[in-house]
């Protein structure tokens, strides 16, 4: 297998999953720290629903079991060891394409398969279409991700969402914790195209759109962990921190300072919130 310049026909991040065990606790403390989050949703045929907090490009997926007895996606298997990021969405423009370009490099993919979710408007309810393609779990080493073309975005990108008290406007870093980053540096080539991936002191990045992957070392991790106490130590490989942009930061900051959230600066300068205030997410904001 050999990298692929072009790439597979990915178009950036969509979304992002953060596994929830209380899923209306979760709304409530993501809405204390200023994001507004769109009326619940769920997941028709699955057990599970969502809160989502829209941004103009991208969006958080806070994701919960409301039915134990139906399909959760192995949800159930991940909350019994933790909450927090749990994996993401690629955009996609031409799933089939993806696919096609995917078994050409060499892997697997199931897809396109067809889903849609309610959302529970107060004027009723909307069904937002997608389609959704899994690569197998080599084409995404150490990551739980999949590729998401939506097919009625007007549904979803709705303006009176888009706007959080905090001034968050997009996701802009994730942070993985690896064993080996520079070992998957030829899958994501391949995956992403060759200008997307770079190594910089022992980390591997990649770019995705308006969004870096950082895969990073457990030993890097703790040195940029902002907090006193030294991070959890978790399974690897583990998606642990997201970095917000905002339209201006002191503003973000003066806000949650007035909502009493425990903050910390990063050696990266970024603003973060104690992982317990938000599912165990390191979250940050720049």
């Amino acid at each position: 297998m050999t990298a692929a310049p072009q790439g597979t026909g990915l178009d950036g991040l969509d979304h992002v999953l953060v596994g929830v065990r209380d899923l209306e606790a979760a709304r409530l403390a993501w809405l204390r720290l200023g994001f507004r989050p769109c009326p619940r949703g769920r997941h028709i045929g699955w057990g599970t629903a969502n809160y989502c907090l829209m941004f103009p490009n991208d969006y958080v997926e806070l994701i919960g079991i409301v039915d134990s007895s139906k399909f959760v996606n192995d949800l159930d298997r991940f909350l019994a060891v933790r909450e927090g990021l749990l994996g993401l969405a690629f955009r996609g423009r031409d799933l089939a394409a993806t696919g096609r370009a995917i078994q050409a490099a060499g892997w697997s993919a199931e897809g396109p398969r067809s889903l849609k979710r309610v959302i529970e408007l107060p004027e009723g309810e909307v069904q937002p279409a997608f389609e959704l393609l899994f690569p197998e779990p080599a084409a995404v080493p150490d990551l739980k991700a999949f590729v998401c073309r939506h097919l009625t975005p007007e549904l979803v990108w709705r303006k009176e969402w888009l706007v959080h008290p905090n001034g968050a406007t997009g996701i802009r870093e994730l942070v993985n914790v690896v064993d080996r980053p520079g070992e998957l540096a030829l899958t994501y080539a391949t995956l992403l195209g060759d200008e997307a991936v770079a190594m910089a002191d022992g980390e591997l990045i990649v770019e995705v759109g308006r969004c870096r992957l950082r895969f990073v070392t457990p030993g890097v991790f703790q040195a940029h962990w902002p907090f006193e106490a030294p991070a959890p130590v978790q399974p690897r490989p583990w998606l642990a921190g997201m970095i917000v942009t905002v339209a201006d930061r002191r503003t973000t900051r003066l806000y949650l300072e007035a909502t009493g959230v425990s903050l910390a600066t990063g050696v990266d300068g970024a603003l973060y919130v104690e992982p317990s205030e938000v599912n165990g997410v390191m979250l940050g904001f720049v």
